[in-house]
Protein backbone atom coordinates (compact mmCIF):
# COMPACT_ATOMS: atom_id res chain seq x y z
CA UNK A 1 0.00 0.00 0.00
CA UNK A 2 0.88 4.11 0.13
CA UNK A 3 3.14 4.16 2.70
CA UNK A 4 1.50 5.85 5.69
CA UNK A 5 2.70 8.28 7.48
CA UNK A 6 1.56 8.88 11.25
CA UNK A 7 2.72 11.28 14.31
CA UNK A 8 4.25 7.83 15.64
CA UNK A 9 5.89 6.73 12.75
CA UNK A 10 9.25 8.77 12.21
CA UNK A 11 8.81 11.33 9.23
CA UNK A 12 10.89 11.72 6.00
CA UNK A 13 13.56 13.82 6.24
CA UNK A 14 13.28 16.76 4.44
CA UNK A 15 16.16 15.64 1.95
CA UNK A 16 13.93 12.38 1.15
CA UNK A 17 11.04 14.80 0.78
CA UNK A 18 12.72 16.71 -1.93
CA UNK A 19 14.36 13.44 -3.85
CA UNK A 20 11.26 12.03 -3.54
CA UNK A 21 9.21 15.50 -4.97
CA UNK A 22 11.95 15.70 -7.85
CA UNK A 23 11.91 12.04 -9.22
CA UNK A 24 7.54 12.70 -9.10
CA UNK A 25 8.60 15.82 -11.15
CA UNK A 26 10.97 13.31 -14.39
CA UNK A 27 8.66 10.58 -14.20
CA UNK A 28 5.41 12.66 -14.63
CA UNK A 29 7.29 15.17 -17.62
CA UNK A 30 9.14 11.91 -19.31
CA UNK A 31 5.74 10.16 -19.26
CA UNK A 32 3.54 13.25 -20.28
CA UNK A 33 6.57 13.75 -23.00
CA UNK A 34 6.18 10.59 -24.44
CA UNK A 35 2.30 10.90 -24.57
CA UNK A 36 2.44 14.06 -26.09
CA UNK A 37 5.32 13.39 -28.76
CA UNK A 38 3.66 9.94 -30.10
CA UNK A 39 -0.24 11.31 -29.34
CA UNK A 40 -1.03 7.99 -26.75
CA UNK A 41 -3.77 9.86 -25.36
CA UNK A 42 -6.23 11.70 -27.03
CA UNK A 43 -9.89 13.47 -25.35
CA UNK A 44 -12.44 10.75 -24.87
CA UNK A 45 -10.06 8.25 -24.55
CA UNK A 46 -10.89 4.93 -21.96
CA UNK A 47 -7.64 3.66 -21.37
CA UNK A 48 -7.09 0.44 -19.51
CA UNK A 49 -3.97 -0.07 -17.74
CA UNK A 50 -2.76 -3.68 -17.62
CA UNK A 51 -1.97 -4.30 -14.40
CA UNK A 52 0.40 -7.12 -13.40
CA UNK A 53 1.35 -6.40 -9.97
CA UNK A 54 4.90 -5.83 -10.42
CA UNK A 55 6.90 -2.05 -9.83
CA UNK A 56 6.84 -1.00 -13.59
CA UNK A 57 2.38 -1.34 -13.96
CA UNK A 58 2.37 -0.14 -10.75
CA UNK A 59 4.64 3.21 -11.34
CA UNK A 60 2.14 3.51 -15.05
CA UNK A 61 -1.11 3.86 -13.30
CA UNK A 62 0.28 5.98 -10.65
CA UNK A 63 1.53 8.79 -12.52
CA UNK A 64 -0.79 8.09 -15.30
CA UNK A 65 -3.60 9.24 -12.00
CA UNK A 66 -1.74 12.28 -11.50
CA UNK A 67 -1.72 13.15 -15.41
CA UNK A 68 -5.39 13.10 -15.42
CA UNK A 69 -6.12 15.13 -12.57
CA UNK A 70 -3.77 17.70 -14.55
CA UNK A 71 -4.09 16.91 -18.26
CA UNK A 72 -5.52 19.29 -20.82
CA UNK A 73 -8.29 16.90 -22.01
CA UNK A 74 -10.41 14.73 -20.09
CA UNK A 75 -9.86 10.66 -20.26
CA UNK A 76 -10.65 7.69 -18.42
CA UNK A 77 -8.94 5.01 -16.70
CA UNK A 78 -9.26 1.70 -15.91
CA UNK A 79 -6.87 -1.15 -14.34
CA UNK A 80 -7.24 -4.21 -15.57
CA UNK A 81 -5.07 -7.23 -13.70
CA UNK A 82 -5.10 -11.15 -15.64
CA UNK A 83 -5.68 -13.24 -12.64
CA UNK A 84 -3.37 -16.57 -14.08
CA UNK A 85 -4.29 -18.77 -11.11
CA UNK A 86 -0.73 -18.75 -10.69
CA UNK A 87 -0.19 -21.34 -7.30
CA UNK A 88 -0.46 -19.12 -4.06
CA UNK A 89 -1.30 -15.78 -6.45
CA UNK A 90 -2.53 -13.17 -3.29
CA UNK A 91 -6.29 -11.98 -4.97
CA UNK A 92 -6.77 -9.91 -2.63
CA UNK A 93 -3.98 -7.74 -2.42
CA UNK A 94 -4.71 -6.02 -6.14
CA UNK A 95 -8.09 -5.40 -5.67
CA UNK A 96 -7.39 -3.94 -1.92
CA UNK A 97 -4.69 -1.64 -3.06
CA UNK A 98 -7.29 0.03 -6.37
CA UNK A 99 -9.83 0.67 -4.37
CA UNK A 100 -7.45 2.61 -1.79
CA UNK A 101 -6.41 4.38 -4.77
CA UNK A 102 -10.07 5.07 -6.48
CA UNK A 103 -9.41 3.99 -9.82
CA UNK A 104 -12.52 1.67 -11.56
CA UNK A 105 -11.00 -1.91 -12.64
CA UNK A 106 -11.39 -5.52 -13.44
CA UNK A 107 -10.03 -8.83 -12.87
CA UNK A 108 -10.03 -11.20 -15.17
CA UNK A 109 -9.50 -14.37 -14.62
CA UNK A 110 -8.63 -17.24 -16.88
CA UNK A 111 -5.86 -20.37 -15.73
CA UNK A 112 -3.38 -19.74 -18.55
CA UNK A 113 -0.70 -21.26 -16.03
CA UNK A 114 -1.87 -24.21 -16.19
CA UNK A 115 -1.85 -24.24 -20.20
CA UNK A 116 1.81 -22.92 -19.97
CA UNK A 117 2.99 -26.00 -17.62
CA UNK A 118 1.32 -28.21 -19.86
CA UNK A 119 2.30 -27.39 -23.34
CA UNK A 120 6.03 -25.85 -22.43
CA UNK A 121 8.66 -28.57 -21.65
CA UNK A 122 10.65 -28.41 -18.56
CA UNK A 123 13.21 -25.93 -19.01
CA UNK A 124 12.18 -24.47 -21.62
CA UNK A 125 10.73 -20.43 -21.62
CA UNK A 126 7.43 -19.93 -20.77
CA UNK A 127 7.47 -16.28 -21.85
CA UNK A 128 6.98 -16.61 -25.73
CA UNK A 129 3.27 -18.03 -25.10
CA UNK A 130 2.32 -16.71 -21.83
CA UNK A 131 2.23 -13.36 -23.51
CA UNK A 132 0.46 -14.38 -26.58
CA UNK A 133 -2.18 -15.99 -24.22
CA UNK A 134 -2.35 -12.74 -22.36
CA UNK A 135 -2.82 -10.78 -25.33
CA UNK A 136 -5.20 -12.22 -26.34
CA UNK A 137 -7.42 -12.12 -23.44
CA UNK A 138 -6.50 -8.75 -22.65
CA UNK A 139 -7.75 -7.84 -26.43
CA UNK A 140 -10.94 -9.42 -25.64
CA UNK A 141 -11.12 -7.65 -22.10
CA UNK A 142 -10.73 -4.47 -23.93
CA UNK A 143 -13.37 -5.20 -26.72
CA UNK A 144 -16.34 -5.63 -23.39
CA UNK A 145 -14.75 -2.81 -21.36
CA UNK A 146 -15.14 -0.27 -24.40
CA UNK A 147 -11.61 0.68 -23.96
CA UNK A 148 -9.87 2.80 -26.77
CA UNK A 149 -5.94 2.47 -25.44
CA UNK A 150 -4.28 -0.70 -24.34
CA UNK A 151 -1.14 1.08 -21.27
CA UNK A 152 1.38 -1.19 -21.59
CA UNK A 153 3.82 -1.08 -18.69
CA UNK A 154 7.12 -1.13 -21.12
CA UNK A 155 10.06 1.05 -19.63
CA UNK A 156 13.05 2.76 -21.59
CA UNK A 157 15.48 -0.12 -20.64
CA UNK A 158 13.27 -2.98 -21.62
CA UNK A 159 12.72 -1.46 -25.34
CA UNK A 160 16.41 -1.22 -25.72
CA UNK A 161 16.57 -5.31 -24.22
CA UNK A 162 14.05 -6.23 -27.27
CA UNK A 163 16.30 -3.95 -29.78
CA UNK A 164 19.30 -6.42 -28.62
CA UNK A 165 17.34 -9.34 -28.38
CA UNK A 166 15.59 -8.88 -31.50
CA UNK A 167 19.47 -8.54 -33.12
CA UNK A 168 21.38 -11.28 -31.61
CA UNK A 169 18.93 -13.87 -32.13
CA UNK A 170 16.57 -12.87 -34.44
CA UNK A 171 18.61 -11.15 -37.16
CA UNK A 172 16.61 -7.80 -37.18
CA UNK A 173 16.31 -3.82 -36.25
CA UNK A 174 13.42 -4.04 -34.58
CA UNK A 175 12.59 -2.93 -30.98
CA UNK A 176 8.96 -1.98 -28.83
CA UNK A 177 7.05 0.80 -30.46
CA UNK A 178 6.07 3.11 -28.42
CA UNK A 179 2.18 3.04 -29.96
CA UNK A 180 1.23 0.36 -32.22
CA UNK A 181 -2.16 -0.79 -33.80
CA UNK A 182 -2.69 -4.37 -33.00
CA UNK A 183 -2.59 -7.07 -35.95
CA UNK A 184 -6.46 -7.48 -36.57
CA UNK A 185 -6.83 -3.83 -36.96
CA UNK A 186 -8.77 -3.02 -33.77
CA UNK A 187 -6.70 -2.34 -30.89
CA UNK A 188 -4.18 0.85 -30.07
CA UNK A 189 -1.58 -0.75 -27.58
CA UNK A 190 0.64 2.45 -25.88
CA UNK A 191 4.22 2.29 -23.76
CA UNK A 192 3.79 5.55 -21.45
CA UNK A 193 7.14 4.57 -19.46
CA UNK A 194 9.01 4.75 -22.66
CA UNK A 195 11.20 7.42 -22.13
CA UNK A 196 11.19 6.20 -18.47
CA UNK A 197 14.43 4.67 -17.10
CA UNK A 198 13.98 1.51 -15.18
CA UNK A 199 16.03 2.69 -11.92
CA UNK A 200 13.09 5.24 -11.33
CA UNK A 201 11.02 3.33 -11.56
CA UNK A 202 12.64 0.97 -8.43
CA UNK A 203 12.74 4.07 -6.62
CA UNK A 204 9.63 5.22 -6.91
CA UNK A 205 7.91 1.63 -6.11
CA UNK A 206 10.40 1.58 -3.24
CA UNK A 207 9.04 5.35 -1.58
CA UNK A 208 5.66 4.12 -2.96
CA UNK A 209 5.60 0.81 -1.23
CA UNK A 210 3.90 -0.57 -3.86
CA UNK A 211 2.23 -4.09 -2.70
CA UNK A 212 4.48 -6.10 -5.45
CA UNK A 213 3.25 -9.41 -6.44
CA UNK A 214 6.40 -11.78 -7.59
CA UNK A 215 5.83 -13.51 -10.70
CA UNK A 216 5.76 -17.54 -10.92
CA UNK A 217 5.70 -17.79 -14.38
CA UNK A 218 8.12 -15.79 -16.72
CA UNK A 219 9.43 -13.49 -13.31
CA UNK A 220 10.92 -16.98 -11.73
CA UNK A 221 12.64 -18.69 -14.85
CA UNK A 222 17.01 -18.30 -14.45
CA UNK A 223 19.17 -17.39 -17.55
CA UNK A 224 16.35 -16.02 -19.64
CA UNK A 225 18.05 -14.39 -22.65
CA UNK A 226 16.15 -11.04 -21.62
CA UNK A 227 17.70 -11.24 -18.38
CA UNK A 228 20.98 -11.23 -20.01
CA UNK A 229 20.70 -8.68 -22.12
CA UNK A 230 19.27 -6.97 -19.44
CA UNK A 231 22.54 -7.40 -17.01
CA UNK A 232 24.55 -6.34 -19.98
CA UNK A 233 23.05 -2.74 -20.52
CA UNK A 234 23.63 -2.40 -16.94
CA UNK A 235 26.83 -3.18 -16.96
CA UNK A 236 27.28 -0.64 -19.88
CA UNK A 237 25.84 2.10 -17.92
CA UNK A 238 27.88 1.38 -14.84
CA UNK A 239 31.33 1.49 -17.05
CA UNK A 240 30.05 4.29 -18.99
CA UNK A 241 27.86 6.71 -18.04
CA UNK A 242 25.55 7.48 -20.22
CA UNK A 243 25.48 4.85 -23.31
CA UNK A 244 22.14 3.40 -22.61
CA UNK A 245 20.66 7.14 -23.19
CA UNK A 246 22.55 7.55 -26.49
CA UNK A 247 21.30 3.86 -27.24
CA UNK A 248 17.86 5.17 -26.97
CA UNK A 249 18.24 8.70 -28.77
CA UNK A 250 19.75 6.39 -31.84
CA UNK A 251 16.47 4.71 -32.00
CA UNK A 252 14.90 8.01 -32.57
CA UNK A 253 16.96 9.00 -35.03
CA UNK A 254 17.57 6.23 -38.14
CA UNK A 255 19.16 6.66 -41.36
CA UNK A 256 17.74 4.39 -43.49
CA UNK A 257 19.81 5.03 -46.38
CA UNK A 258 22.97 4.25 -44.05
CA UNK A 259 21.33 0.49 -43.60
CA UNK A 260 21.48 -2.10 -45.69
CA UNK A 261 17.36 -2.96 -46.10
CA UNK A 262 16.78 -2.64 -49.46
CA UNK A 263 12.68 -2.31 -48.93
CA UNK A 264 13.54 1.16 -46.62
CA UNK A 265 15.86 2.88 -49.27
CA UNK A 266 15.94 2.06 -53.01
CA UNK A 267 19.46 1.18 -53.16
CA UNK A 268 19.27 -0.40 -57.15
CA UNK A 269 17.17 2.75 -58.28
CA UNK A 270 20.13 4.92 -56.93
CA UNK A 271 21.94 7.32 -60.00
CA UNK A 272 23.89 10.47 -60.35
CA UNK A 273 21.32 13.40 -59.81
CA UNK A 274 24.25 16.23 -60.84
CA UNK A 275 22.72 18.27 -57.06
CA UNK A 276 24.94 18.75 -54.65
CA UNK A 277 23.70 17.78 -51.14
CA UNK A 278 22.89 20.19 -48.56
CA UNK A 279 24.26 18.23 -46.13
CA UNK A 280 27.64 17.56 -48.19
CA UNK A 281 29.07 14.60 -49.02
CA UNK A 282 28.74 12.42 -46.77
CA UNK A 283 29.81 8.60 -48.83
CA UNK A 284 33.41 8.03 -47.22
CA UNK A 285 32.96 9.69 -43.47
CA UNK A 286 33.97 8.00 -40.57
CA UNK A 287 31.53 6.83 -38.45
CA UNK A 288 30.58 10.05 -36.34
CA UNK A 289 32.50 10.02 -32.90
CA UNK A 290 32.47 12.13 -29.50
CA UNK A 291 36.21 14.19 -29.53
CA UNK A 292 38.61 12.25 -26.99
CA UNK A 293 42.28 12.30 -26.70
CA UNK A 294 44.47 10.55 -29.24
CA UNK A 295 44.36 7.35 -29.46
CA UNK A 296 41.05 6.65 -27.12
CA UNK A 297 37.41 6.97 -27.27
CA UNK A 298 35.10 6.66 -24.73
CA UNK A 299 34.49 2.78 -23.63
CA UNK A 300 36.16 1.48 -26.95
CA UNK A 301 38.99 0.07 -27.26
CA UNK A 302 41.52 1.70 -30.21
CA UNK A 303 43.44 -0.80 -32.49
CA UNK A 304 46.21 0.42 -34.63
CA UNK A 305 46.72 -1.27 -37.88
Amino acid sequence: MHAVWTEEAAAPSPKIEREAHKLEKRLCREVGRAIGEYNMIEAGDKVMVCLSGGKDSYGMLDILLKLKARAPVHFDLIAVNLDQKQPGFPEDVLPAYLRQVGVPFHIEEQDTYSIVKRVVPEGKTTCGLCSRLRRGILYRVADELGATKIALGHHRDDILATFFLNMFFAAKLKAMPPKLVSDDGRHVVIRPLAYVPEKDLVRWAQHRAFPIIPCNLCGSQENLQRQVVADMLREWERKHPGRIENMFRALQNVTPSHLLDGTLHDFKALTPTGVADENGDRAFDPPELPDAAPGTLPGLQVVRL
